[in-house]
């Protein structure tokens, strides 16, 4: 699919299928034996009437088969495979090594594979001129296609060209992410799987694989050999098959060929050892195997290392530039069976996925940014691979860092910049240093969009010799579109963005912690450091002698002074990562973006059609927000990013992290210990969980007493990311409040580690239902329990959910405040309830207001509550009570001294309840969200009753109490359109 596209892009699913392929070969045998044996396998297809003679005619100058040396079957050699035999096991063979699937793609579901996704980025013929003409100045403008050249299917690469010609070598080439390798791994596949009837056999190769080879000498026989075991008897046959022989060369670029007779003879002997880059120019010579068809990749720089006289068809890999292919990739991808489901067995349901693609495709239809981001097939995969970790549980250790980082990995592991340059300079070190330059000059000042001159000045900064401008311009024309795009917003045309605009700030992170922004005292103190490194011994020893002899006070001060310029200059380095950890920790706390959407729902809404965070009104629009950068720069500090960093030429040294961890630590500790809002707050728990680092996390956290992440919506990764950071503390949190956080029962069970250690845990309005209470139960079984106050107020318990609390409450020893308010118990609820109250022998205070409940199951609970050893408070107002019943209900908290007070008014006798602002408060908070009419009829009954009580008492000072509640009550009705007056 474009799945593999992606994770293959750079070669990566080619090299590592080719490498198990040749890893699962034997042990090395002559070319003489490998002839000798594939010679005498062919005879006796011949003889046994399997194959006709025919069948082995060679051509004139390709007889090589004939010259094969005799020799006596080895010891132990086994059974001889037919040689259709031996080309259906190549073909299994084939398709279980390119089958296989990174362990980035396998977190898709095990059964998702590249034949069951699939769409073809687009392939047009370019013609030799056209590969002459100079490339804009940048090369990141879409090419239009040339003119009379239809698109090609990967079934029409052989075909004939326009003159009618047959075609024997085609060239694909595409800029990194491309799909070039996507579609050497389906061209495979379909060969397997019989659907190129055209080939009779297909031996495809990585390039980088015999680069590794170096100049040792191995003839064709050979290479074929030790890769492919099962070809060892078919040998002689790749000549017969003519031009149904097909050779696949994936990543050109890998080699450097020299197509000169000085520089690369002649041959046309497949047993002839040669250099492998000899074997492929001479293949491509047509001098070996002159009928074979030959397929090879290459990045752009790579094209003229082949002379366009010996290329058929050239075929420009144009990504997926019609729209519609990416709307169908997604479709097709985010609807794999095995993407709706993640850890735990939770999925998706069908109109979840459905909601996902189609807000996608309405943001792809806009032609907005992500459009020109996802014209590169690598980039459908990270749009993908992000809603998958937004919208998924998420395994284990997976973090947004880790998703870039393994992204860029799958696209530039083990790709140099220049396979012919001497530093051999890997791709993705150039990247980091060019890419990341301009991406934190952008975060530094703030934007995101940047013009030709900028982006210019950072990639020519500090260029002096002819190499340098060399990987310029292969950097340029091989890679530059991977990481920009042309901005198509409006008001923006002409100039350029990051083709995702998360990528920026990785890169911008990627250049602080690689260390590659120095100021200029920083790099005059190394290079002083640097020069008295080198010559201080010398001078130290002189000096020393000196000093001996001579009677000179300024030489020990002078001896002295060396030692001290290195210390400076770690100095001046330490001073500069201080400064580095106050930009990151201010970035992070910027009151300015204390209106925003947390990081995770930005990213988000950006995929899905919301181009940017929200900004708080009071702010300029024009203000860009990079909150994604700190986070990127605790991800890349992990142990794990550091490894994959190192394999693509980025390393991090474990005493650079320590000390860049140490410096972030401090700032944190003096700006961390703020009161944040919910969002801001989530974002700084991210940070940790990027950070993958435990004991920084504790360290740096132990002072948080109050969770307060009210109004965040917690999908699965929000949910894992708070308990991950925050599940392994130690110290108790006063309070926990996740009040309107849309949590299901999944996420119930994911933050229980973080619920036992919470003494006040508010839970309302959440919409759990019955299967919440459940794991409720569970938690306040728990043994480590220590919830003191549970407020689960407007959640649909209802009498199912609380048939399984009271489970819970007559185990639990620690809860004291329950709030069941607006629960929807009912009658049935309030008389479990009742029945069940004597087995907790804690609870303090009990809220079941605005239930529904009638006249007896009310009077049940208040009889109850009563007879409770502990219970001293019992809110039953705004239920369907009789004025009998509340009357009963005041005279029965009366009676008896010491029992539980009953609150069901505003009012006590002619007096002004003392409850009365905790009832009107309750009002006010949930006046949005409950039924209005049943709340004006409530309010207009305690209204009437407070005007009966004012009536009924001669009492100033009640009456000015009574009058003023009155207020409170009739401003709550003319709020919600009632009789004010």
């Amino acid at each position: 699919m474009p799945g593999l596209t992606e994770l293959r892009a750079g070669g990566r699913g080619v090299q590592e299928a080719l490498r198990r392929a040749g890893a699962s070969g034997s042990k090395r045998e002559t070319p003489a034996a490998i002839g000798s044996r594939a010679r005498a396998a062919a005879r006796n297809r011949i003889e046994g009437g399997v194959l006709s003679p025919q069948a082995l005619t060679f051509s004139p100058a390709m007889r090589w088969g004939c010259h094969l040396p005799r020799a006596s079957w080895g010891p132990g050699l086994g059974r001889v495979l037919q040689p259709a035999e031996a080309i259906q096991r190549h073909r299994q063979n084939l398709a279980e090594w390119f089958s296989r699937l990174p362990r980035e793609e396998r977190q898709f579901g095990p059964t998702f594979a590249l034949d069951t996704v699939h769409v073809d980025p687009v392939i047009r013929e370019s013609s030799p001129d056209e590969l002459l003409r100079p490339l804009a100045e940048l090369a990141l403008e879409h090419q239009p296609p040339s003119a009379g050249l239809p698109p090609l299917a990967l079934s029409q690469l052989f075909d004939p060209d326009a003159s009618g010609r047959r075609v024997q070598t085609v060239v694909l080439y595409g800029t990194v992410g491309t799909g070039k390798s996507t579609l050497v791994c389906k061209m495979v596949l379909d060969w397997c799987h019989g659907r190129l009837p055209a080939f009779k056999l297909l031996i495809p190769f990585s390039c980088e694989d015999l680069s590794s080879l170096g100049p040792a000498p191995a003839s064709l026989c050979q290479l074929v050999a030790q890769r492919y075991t099962t070809l060892k008897e078919t040998l002689p046959l790749m000549a017969a098959a003519g031009s149904r022989l097909l050779f696949v060369f994936h990543g050109l670029e890998h080699l450097n060929l020299d197509f000169r007779l000085a520089g690369t003879g002649l041959c046309s002997d497949p047993e002839e050892s040669e250099a492998p880059a000899a074997i492929i120019v001479n293949l491509l010579r047509k001098y070996m195997l002159p009928e074979a068809s030959i397929l090879v990749t290459t990045r752009p720089s790579a094209i003229g290392r082949i002379p366009s006289k010996y290329v058929g068809r050239y075929g420009k890999i144009c990504g997926f530039s019609d729209t519609n292919l990416q709307k169908l990739y997604f479709q097709l991808r985010l609807n794999q069976p095995d993407c709706r489901h993640g850890a735990g067995g939770v999925s998706a349901t069908p109109a979840q996925r459905d909601h996902l693609v189609q807000m996608l495709s309405r943001n792809l239809e806009g032609h907005h940014q992500i459009t020109a981001a996802c014209f590169l097939p690598s980039y459908c995969w990270l749009v993908c691979a992000t809603l998958h970790f937004l919208h998924a549980p998420t395994p284990a250790g997976q973090t947004l860092t880790s998703i870039y980082t393994s992204f860029l990995h799958l696209n530039f592991s083990g790709e140099m910049l220049d396979s012919t340059d001497p530093s051999k300079l890997s791709l993705m070190a150039y990247a980091a240093r060019t890419m990341g330059k301009l991406a934190y000059e952008g975060v530094s000042s703030r934007k995101t969009y940047f013009s030709e001159e900028d982006v210019r000045g950072c990639l020519e900064a500090g260029i002096q010799t002819e190499e340098e401008f060399q990987l310029l311009h292969v950097f340029r024309r091989d890679a530059l579109r991977f990481f920009l795009a042309p901005c198509v917003e409006p008001g923006h045309l002409g100039t350029f963005v990051f083709t995702v605009p998360a990528m920026q700030e990785y890169l911008a992170a990627l250049y602080i912690v690689l260390g590659l922004r120095k100021t200029t005292l920083q790099r005059v103190s190394k290079e002083v450091a640097e020069l008295v490194g080198r010559v201080g011994e010398d001078i130290s020893l002189v000096l020393g002698i000196m000093a001996k002899l001579l009677p000179l006070r300024a030489l020990p001060l002078l001896f002295n002074l060396l030692k001290v310029v290195p210390r400076v200059f770690w100095r001046v380095v330490g001073k500069s990562r201080e400064a580095v950890a106050q930009a990151m920790v201010l970035e992070m706390f910027r009151e300015e973006d204390y209106y925003n959407d947390d990081v995770l729902d930005q990213m988000g809404a950006s995929i899905l059609g919301v181009e940017g965070p929200r900004c708080h009104l009071d702010e300029p629009t024009e203000d860009e927000v990079f909150e994604l950068f700190p986070m990127f720069m605790g991800g890349l500090l992990s142990a794990h990013n550091r490894v994959v960093l190192a394999q693509l030429g980025c390393p991090i040294k474990t005493l650079d992290a320590l000390e860049n961890a140490q410096a972030i630590k401090r700032k944190l500790g003096k700006l961390g210990r703020q009161v944040l809002p919910p969002s801001e707050l989530l974002d700084h728990l991210f940070f940790h969980y990027e950070f993958q680092n435990q004991r920084f996390s504790a360290e740096v956290l132990g002072s948080l007493r109050q969770l307060n992440l009210a109004g965040v919506r917690m999908t699965p990764l929000k949910c894992t990311v708070v308990a991950a950071v925050l599940g392994s503390g130690r110290h108790a949190l006063d309070e926990v409040n996740l009040a309107s956080c849309q949590l299901d029962p999944a996420g119930l069970r994911t933050l229980r580690p973080v619920f036992l250690r919470a003494q006040k845990l508010g839970l309302q309005l959440n919409s759990l239902g019955p299967e919440a209470c459940r794991d409720l139960r569970d938690l306040l079984l728990h043994d480590q329990c220590q919830v003191t106050t549970l407020r689960l107020s407007n959640n649909p318990l209802t009498a199912a959910g609380v048939a399984l609390l009271v489970e819970g409450l007559a185990g639990n020893t620690s809860l004291k405040h329950l709030s069941l308010l607006h629960t929807g118990l009912g009658d049935e609820g309030l008389e479990l309830l009742a029945a069940q109250l004597d087995r907790n022998h804690q609870l303090q205070e009990l809220n079941v207001a605005y239930n529904g409940a009638g006249d007896t199951a009310a009077l049940a609970l208040a009889k109850a509550a009563r007879e409770h050893p502990s219970l001293e408070l019992l809110h039953l107002y705004f239920n369907e009570l009789s004025s009998e019943c509340r009357q009963a209900l005041r005279d029965l908290g009366s009676t008896t001294e010491g029992s539980a007070q009953v609150v069901v008014s505003l009012t006590e006798g002619t007096a002004v309840s003392e409850y009365w602002s905790v009832i009107l408060g309750e009002v006010q908070r949930n006046l949005n969200s409950w039924d209005r009419g049943r709340v004006r009829r409530h309010l207009e009954l305690l209204l009437r009753d407070l005007e009966d009580n004012r009536g009924g008492t001669l009492n100033p000072w009640r009456k000015a109490q009574l009058l003023r509640v009155e207020g409170e009550v009739r401003a709550l009705l003319e709020q919600l359109g009632g009789p004010g007056s």
